[in-house]
This record gives structure tokens, sequence and C-alpha cells, in this order.
């Protein structure tokens, strides 16, 4: 009989498109193509980072389990539940175990309520706690345990720092006991000392409560110090997947290869390493034919500009044995034939 622990959250070929609108009827006559295909599985109490630059599609992805935005198809599997698949109504009780924390916690936080309200708000929609009084009890536990004085709590937001308002954002997420939080650029917005402070708190919680994570970022910097697996999106596709480990020691995409080099270091044998990625990101209304990254590659191809590649499997590095994740490209298939060779 296995023992091997279902995913917390698969997705199955997610595909969220934009219709572009134009003219007086509205009509559509085109296609944003945010997020196409899109698979990966988050085990319980695991971290999955999703990463690449501004507009590849990764918050799509992250509002698209949600609901917040509507996919076209694929499949959302949460707890053997798809999220898709459900009412409205089912959903809304579904989001009190799947909770997003956004980049901007002042845009996320209503500046004319009270924190201890706002982080009370979801305990009473979901009939969390027995009344007030215990709601406020609960107020005040969460707070001491991301590091604010509870005696704070009926202040308003402006009254804290950047800091300060991302862990309220966090202690709002916590108050519905969640099983897993989208982490949606969540600390780019902070410098870089509280940065480390807020990946600290998010590891700390992990271990704790036993929370998974989806973990949006374009900044690959943090990613090592977090993640157990890496998703790299580039034009709503994932190009690369596995754990963060060979990510970063063998990545075979050279994609993954430009962003990983692209990381400042004041060790000058760790910079460069990888060509640069050449010109801007394509549209993604109009992205280019057979493999999207083929027009920036620096080893391009013949066949890439005429083929899409699917994912192929990436072998064991550095002693290790097995699949260690997948990558959209060509040369990834060449290594693995020379592999069996």
């Amino acid at each position: 009989m296995s023992t091997e622990v279902p995913p917390l959250l698969r997705l199955q070929d997610l595909q969220t498109w934009y219709p572009i609108r134009e003219g007086l009827m509205r009509r559509t006559t085109g296609w944003v193509q945010a997020a196409t295909d899109v698979s990966f599985d988050i085990a319980p109490g695991q971290t999955l980072a999703l990463v690449g630059e501004s507009g590849c599609g990764k918050t799509t992805v992250g509002r698209s389990i949600l609901r917040l935005e509507s996919p076209q198809k694929g499949v959302v599997l949460f707890e053997g539940q798809d999220l898709l698949e459900l009412s409205a109504e089912s959903m809304r009780a579904a989001r009190r175990r799947i909770q997003i924390i956004f980049q901007d916690p002042m845009a996320s936080l209503d500046p004319r309520m009270r924190i201890r309200d706002q982080i009370a708000e979801g305990m009473k929609s979901f009939g969390i706690g027995v009344d007030e009084n215990d709601r406020r009890a609960r107020v005040a536990e969460l707070m001491e345990r991301v590091q604010l004085d509870p005696a704070t709590m009926d202040r308003y937001p402006h009254e804290f720092s950047g800091g300060q308002r991302q862990r309220i954002c966090i202690v709002r997420a916590l108050a519905v006991e969640p099983r897993l939080i989208v982490c949606d650029e969540s600390v780019s917005a902070l410098d870089v000392s509280i940065q480390a402070q807020i990946l600290n708190l998010l590891r700390d919680l992990q271990d704790d409560l036993g929370l998974s994570y989806l973990f949006i970022t374009h900044d690959l910097s943090v990613v090592r110090y977090l993640a157990d697996d890496v998703a790299v999106m580039y034009l709503g596709k994932i190009v690369e997947q596995g754990p963060t480990q060979r990510i970063f020691e063998a990545p075979a995409h050279p994609y993954t290869k430009a962003l990983l080099a692209a990381i400042p270091s004041i060790d000058p044998m760790q910079r460069g390493g990888a060509p640069p990625v050449m010109g801007d990101v394509p549209s993604p209304s109009d992205p280019p034919s057979g493999c999207h990254f083929h027009t920036r590659c620096s080893v391009v191809m013949d066949r890439c500009s005429r083929e899409v590649p699917p994912l192929f499997p990436v072998t064991g590095t550095n002693g290790t044995k097995g699949e260690q994740g997948r990558s959209r490209c060509f040369l990834a298939e060449e290594s693995e034939s020379r592999s069996l060779g």
C-alpha cells in the first residue's frame, strides 16, 4: 500500500486568458494569454515559489486559484476538491482554508477601520470565536505571535510602519486558520532588512502551524531561503520547475540561467555565468510561435521558432538520482538523450 501523501494543491493545465475588446460593440478581437497550461503541486507544509518577470502571469495564477479571476479551463484541486467546479457559496467557504497576502499592505487595509476590526472581520464571517471578547483575545494572541504589541490593536493602519502593516495582513490571514497562503509579492515593497524579518516570520509560522505557501515573486534572491520547490514562468507558461537546490545549482532552461545570473553578488566568482537575455518581453496578446522565449534566447536553434517544446524531464545532478524537475527547452531533451545513451 502506498504511503505517499497527496498534494494539498494540484493545478492541472490551468488557462486564464483575458479578452481584448474594441469598438462600440466591445467585440472580442483578441486574447491576452496570461496563463496557459500551468500545472504544479504543493505538498502539505511545503512552499512553492512561482517566479518570473513582471507580466509573466504569476499573479494571475494566484488569483485564479482563489477564483478572483475566472479561468477558461483546467483543474484546481485543493484538499481533493476541484475549486473551479464549486458554487459561489461553496467557494466562499473554501476561502477560509486559502488566504492571500498582497504586495501593498496599505492598499490591502481599510484606512477607516481599526486593526482589531479588520483582523476579526474574517473570524466573524466564518463563525470563528464564541463572542467579541473571545475574538479580541484571539486577535491579541495572533498579534503577539507576529511580534506586534496587542495594545496597538485599536490603532488605524496609517499609524504603523510598512513592515508592521504587512505583519497585520499576515495576522488577518492567520485569523481564519488557513492551510494554504498565497503570498503575492508580499515582501517586494519592503526594504531588505524588513524583508528578512518577514521571511523569518513566514518560515516560523510554517514550522509551527504546518502551513503551505505559494510564494509569488520576481526576486530569486529571496526564494532560496523559503522555497522547497521553484516554478519559473515566462509569457504565461512554466518553462522550468524542480527542487530549489537543483534549480539554483543546475538550472536547465536558458531563461532560468539568465535570471540567476542577474542576482546581485559581492563575490566576483558568482557574477555572470550565463548569457544575458536579449530584447524586451513580447506582448502576451501576440506571443512568438514555437518556444515563447526563442526571440530573446542566446542559444536558440532553428526548431525553436517552429515547435512548442513540452516540459522535458531533468535528471538528477551532483550525485542525486531520478527526475529532478522539468524544463521546457529542447536542450533538456538533448541532455536527457545523452544521459540515456
